[in-house]
């Protein structure tokens, strides 16, 4: 079946039409009304060479918060304190530290500069979270993500310091789990997710937990 590609309307095909890899559909835009869309329907945005790609993969990486993971060393960063936890006081800078954090096998970033703005812009419209970790008033470590009725989209978190961005999202997903969030959406498989809890579920589960139209 041929890639579908968006134009101007705001649709998407059927996400059981992805290919393999997730792939759904290219082209579009990054405006608000089309990224609440397809998170909507369990599509996320990446971009290669500035160009929108629209993913839905299956089998789908997700983390429920009651089955977080907290390790020994984890436990002890906890009990002494070792970050201060915030959410929400600096999106800006965790998706411009995103931005700028280099990971092993990806050459550049897919957090364009048009993906920091529209993610900025949901910020503000309050579909946009964060969550941070400082260490002497500097920020260390944070994520950030989309937050729709009982359901996190992930989309990318950064650390600085060892250890940062797992206070975060350790601190997050319990949070997350006290205001009603049933599960947060990983989008595909990292060994670091998965050492806290992340795991594989059909797609077709998933688009259970997505938001009621």
């Amino acid at each position: 079946m041929p890639l579908s590609v968006l134009d101007d309307k705001i649709w998407f095909p059927p996400v059981q039409e992805a290919l393999p890899d997730g792939l759904l559909a290219i082209g579009g835009d990054l405006t608000t009304e089309r990224l609440l869309a397809a998170y909507r329907k369990g599509i996320f945005p990446w971009f290669q060479h500035e160009l929108p790609l629209w993913w839905c993969p299956h089998p789908r990486f997700v983390l429920f918060p009651v089955e977080i993971k907290v390790s020994k060393s984890m436990h002890t960063l906890f009990k002494r304190g070792a970050f201060t936890f915030t959410t929400n006081t600096a999106f800006a800078k965790v998706i411009k530290a995103c931005q700028q954090t280099k990971r092993g096998g990806q050459d550049g970033t897919w957090i364009t500069g048009g993906i920091e703005q529209a993610y900025n812009q949901l910020h503000q419209l309050g579909y946009a979270h964060s969550a941070e970790a400082w260490l002497d008033g500097e920020l260390v470590g944070g994520l950030y993500g989309i937050k729709m009725d009982e359901i996190f989209f992930g989309e990318s978190m950064f650390s600085h310091v060892s250890n940062a961005s797992k206070y975060a999202f350790i601190s997050y997903a319990k949070q997350l789990q006290q205001e009603g969030i049933g599960i947060i959406d990983c989008q595909v498989y990292t060994e670091h997710l998965e050492s806290l809890g992340a795991r594989m579920i059909p797609r077709e589960e998933f688009l259970q937990y997505l938001p009621t139209p």
